[in-house]
């Protein structure tokens, strides 16, 4: 991401990165939780450098769980996107959040897996902590898969029924044939649990508004070149591009 900052604002771009809730030692800001279906919270940040600082063009760009949420934002929007948005982007975006979670407890991935499990459970500890009276989450030493913590934290705390409905109504899948401004969206075939049948769906393939590229190897939002002389990290000239040509298209009206 910070790589991606530094070719935008070279090109000319103003950039912003914004941190999910509770991300960046701000879990004693709220007393809500991030998930990935939270698509309003990206929507609050550009309306707001819409209406209050004017900005008069605007990607949204977002990686993995931030692919996630920009392409739900996107399909939201549908027909009735602000005219200052000219584009989104999503990298490896966890598109269809079951087949993500599903990938990772698959058992060559249980590195991922572990550090995810505990990254969340140490997450939740803190946020505890900080609101003890909100919320309740036992030892969690049951918990071994992130399916297993949505079920028994993300959902009920969030207002799901279970991790089943918390990824039914969050995955931006459902929303992809709605999108009607320019989407750009990078993933590699090799994606270790963002399966790459999440994209080979009709409501990508038949939707002029979206550009799909998607080499066979790449990893999760690496696309680390392997050639002599060529850009080091892939996909973030490929979003610059992306960018610099819908803004150029733009301007000329």
């Amino acid at each position: 991401m910070l790589g991606t900052a530094e070719k935008a604002f070279r090109a000319g771009f103003n950039v912003v990165r914004a941190n999910q809730r509770n991300c960046g030692d701000t879990e004693n800001l709220t007393a809500t939780l991030y998930h990935s279906g939270l698509s309003c919270d990206i929507r609050a940040i550009i309306m707001e450098l819409i209406e209050r600082d004017g900005l008069p063009g605007i990607f949204a760009a977002g990686f993995s769980m931030g692919g996630n949420l920009v392409l739900k934002m996107a399909g939201e929007f549908a027909d009735h996107a602000p005219a200052e948005i000219r584009g989104f982007v999503a990298v490896a975006p966890a598109f269809d959040l079951s087949l993500c979670a599903d990938a990772l407890a698959a058992p060559r991935n249980f590195i991922y897996n572990r550090r995810f499990v505990k990254g969340l459970k140490s997450r939740m500890r803190r946020k505890a902590q900080l609101f003890p009276e909100r919320y309740s989450i036992g030892d969690m030493r049951e918990i071994r898969s992130v399916r297993a913590f949505d079920d028994a934290i993300t959902a009920p705390h969030c207002g799901f029924r279970d991790a089943a409905d918390y990824y039914t109504q969050s995955s931006a899948l459902q929303l992809a044939g709605a999108i009607r401004r320019s989407t750009l969206i990078l993933t590699a075939q090799d994606d270790p649990f963002v399966p790459f049948a999440s994209f080979e769906k009709t409501a990508i393939s038949e939707n002029p508004f979206i550009t799909l590229i998607a080499p066979k190897h790449g990893g999760h939002c690496a696309f680390i070149a392997n050639e002599a002389g060529a850009e080091r990290f892939w996909s973030e000239a490929r979003i610059v591009e992306f960018c610099e040509k819908h803004s150029k298209a733009a301007r000329r009206g």
